[in-house]
């Protein structure tokens, strides 16, 4: 049996028995390059940082990029081409997935090995992908209360306005649009916004009062609906792009940059 090229264990992991026992099973963990080289899972991603840019295997620093795109010079985390992949053979407790390309988790990890005060903040653009309110104020307020032990951290008015490199630069308020979170968006409006309290539904807000979410007196850094993605396009040019359930508040000007 192949073992892992980095810690040279056998390519399986150990998880939970499903039956509550105390005992462990081993399931296959086997991430096969297309140099022929095997990794478990984690073993690979460990080494995101060089691999992201060089492309090369770890073990035999064989090419693996499917085409000739890399890095590109100015931010060495963002492919240079949208064609670029990492093409494996990845065999796990769901069974074996073919081509599965590991470029965008490898270059994921790299950049948060670089800017680790980035991980709360993709959490919180998963958050308002999925319309988890509740874990937004959580967090929000834990970067509020964080800081001091040296580490590099964003507090609340950075976080909420953060944009990600790695997803078009697109903000917490352009993925709420997206994926039709409108409770998300009004709660970013109420925090990150100048728009006039009067202009906010009766739900919305008793359920900010009722987390105890207070308006800023005064905007701590710009306006959340001034920000554009890599496309130039702000959350109301996005809203107007899908139209449907964002008609209404289009129509109401809520998602204008200074109304």
């Amino acid at each position: 049996m192949a073992a892992c090229k980095v810690c040279e264990n056998p390519l399986v992991i150990e998880v939970d028995d499903e039956d509550g026992s105390d005992e462990v099973q081993l399931v296959p963990d086997d991430l096969e390059t297309s140099c022929g080289c095997h990794f478990h899972w984690q073993c690979l991603l460990d080494q995101a940082a060089e691999l992201a840019i060089s492309l090369k295997c770890p073990s035999c620093d064989s090419g693996l990029a499917s085409n000739e795109a890399g890095p590109s010079v100015t931010n060495p985390f963002l492919q240079s081409a949208p064609g670029a992949a990492i093409l494996t053979r990845y065999t796990n407790e769901g069974g074996v997935q073919e081509n599965y390309d590991i470029l965008p988790a490898i270059t994921e990890e790299a950049y948060l090995e670089a800017n680790p005060e980035a991980r709360p903040a993709r959490a919180y653009h998963v958050m308002c992908s999925e319309g988890d309110v509740g874990g937004i104020v959580d967090l929000l307020r834990d970067a509020e209360q964080a800081g001091g032990d040296g580490e590099p951290t964003m507090n609340a008015a950075q976080l909420i306005r953060y944009q990600d490199p790695l997803a078009d630069a697109k903000s917490g308020l352009h993925l709420a649009v997206e994926k039709g979170q409108e409770e998300v968006v009004w709660l970013l409006l109420w925090m990150a916004s100048t728009l006039g309290t009067g202009a906010f539904p009766a739900p919305a807000v008793q359920a900010a009062e009722a987390m105890g979410i207070q308006r800023p007196s005064a905007l701590a850094s710009d306006d959340i609906r001034a920000l554009t993605d890599n496309q130039g396009r702000t959350a109301e040019a996005v809203a107007a792009q899908m139209g449907g359930p964002w008609t209404t508040i289009l129509e109401s000007g809520a998602l204008h940059p200074g109304s």
